[in-house]
């Protein structure tokens, strides 16, 4: 036997069988949506961001166009982390792979140019005549469109790790764009609550009686029962009507984030707290979920700063964590008018990229501690909000 003939019939043997099985892992591995077009989409939302921002200057309700554009952006970032996080994981996937077949790649490459080289005649030789040249000949027709397919696969997969490298350095530019925009946006959106005048009110706020009952309370129910007298008094607080019993259940959470200890678990400290403790991003913007009073915003007892909201008469949203409040006591906001910012410092675009590799849910570092209280007694907040378990 020929040595071309050699090479082509342990092709027939050692490779047709890898193929399909390479073929099938490939198709096993596909997902939804590529790990490209993934980072390519989460680039178009921040673009869409950048542009609802320079339009926000000009909207009638500049707060509500800031939240929505600040949404955008937190979106946008979150789908940027989460698209590099699978280019880097697909692309680390391929090169392990290519890797692993070096062998096998230079002797597909070398027996497909014997196919090319060799001259027919030579093909056609065989020490059985021409009957196991005919035979040869079948077995080389059968393999060769396997062989070129193979190739091309090859090549498909390293024309996609040099795009997925190219895509990650491109990544860089947008991160930062959308990381300065991000903050532009809660800037603006700052200045604009602090400005606004639209709002109706339930109360003004006593600033004396207020800082006499943080100084007389040491608990959250002592303070909550007092709030009436921060107002000036019951009879100066104009009457509440709202209803959102049958919104139980179903409430967007105030912050975008994970579920990290439930009601009535026990803290680091042994202590357990009557309410549910959520981890979000830094930086990241927390809205009331429904139209509601602002009963008293600032630093409370050892829960650093506090939104306290009033959604229906008897009913109060506790929201403490934040580093920044937004609003005034007395305020009537609608749904998911923004009331803070969680603390911390967002990552910068270097940052971002250099941990494109972790799992979900390590960059949520800060913590929203929310607390439900109806007659002034703490209830389960899983049975208002719609709260998802972190892993």
């Amino acid at each position: 036997m020929t040595r071309a003939a050699g090479l082509l019939f342990l092709a027939l043997i050692t490779l047709a069988a890898p193929l399909q099985g390479l073929q099938g892992a490939a198709r096993a591995a596909e997902t939804p949506q590529a790990p490209a077009e993934a980072a390519r989409q989460a680039a178009r939302q921040l673009e869409a961001a950048t542009v609802a921002l320079e339009a926000a200057d000009s909207a009638r309700d500049r707060v509500k166009a800031l939240t929505e554009t600040l949404h955008a952006y937190e979106a946008g970032l979150g789908a940027m982390r989460e698209g590099l996080r699978r280019v880097a994981r697909r692309e680390s996937q391929l090169v392990a792979q290519l890797k692993s077949r070096e062998d096998e790649v230079a002797e597909l490459l070398g027996i497909l140019q014997t196919i090319e080289t060799s001259a027919p005649p030579v093909l056609m030789l065989h020490p059985s005549g021409p009957l196991g040249a005919a035979r040869s000949a079948m077995m080389v027709a059968e393999v060769t469109p396997g062989l070129y397919a193979r190739a091309e696969a090859l090549r498909h997969d390293l024309e996609e790790v040099q795009t997925l490298r190219i895509l990650q350095q491109s990544a860089a530019d947008t991160l930062q764009e959308g990381l300065a925009g991000v903050q532009e946006a809660r800037t603006a959106l700052s200045t604009a609550i602090s400005d606004r005048t639209d709002l109706p009110m339930r109360f003004t706020e006593n600033g004396v009686r207020t800082a006499i009952l943080i100084s007389s309370t040491e608990t959250l129910t002592g303070f909550a029962s007092g709030l009436a007298e921060v107002a000036g008094g019951a009879d100066k607080i104009i009457p509440l009507s709202a209803d959102i019993s049958a919104q139980r259940g179903s409430l967007a959470l105030p912050v975008e984030g994970l579920l990290l200890r439930r009601f009535g678990a026990r803290d680091a400290a042994g202590i357990a707290r009557p309410g549910v403790l959520i981890a979000a991003r830094p930086r990241a913007l927390v809205s009331s979920p429904t139209a509601a009073t602002i009963r008293y915003r600032g630093p409370l007892l050892d829960l650093g700063n506090v939104v306290i909201l009033e959604p229906q008469p008897d009913t109060l949203f506790i929201l403490s964590g934040l580093a920044e409040v937004f609003g005034i006591a007395g305020q009537v906001i609608p749904a998911g008018t923004p009331v803070g910012l969680m603390g911390g410092s967002a990552p910068q675009a270097g940052a971002i990229l250099s941990r494109s590799g972790e799992g979900g849910g390590t960059d949520r570092t800060e913590t929203l501690y929310i607390e439900v209280r109806m007659d002034n007694s703490p209830v389960d907040p899983e049975k208002w909000f719609q709260i998802g378990k972190g892993g």
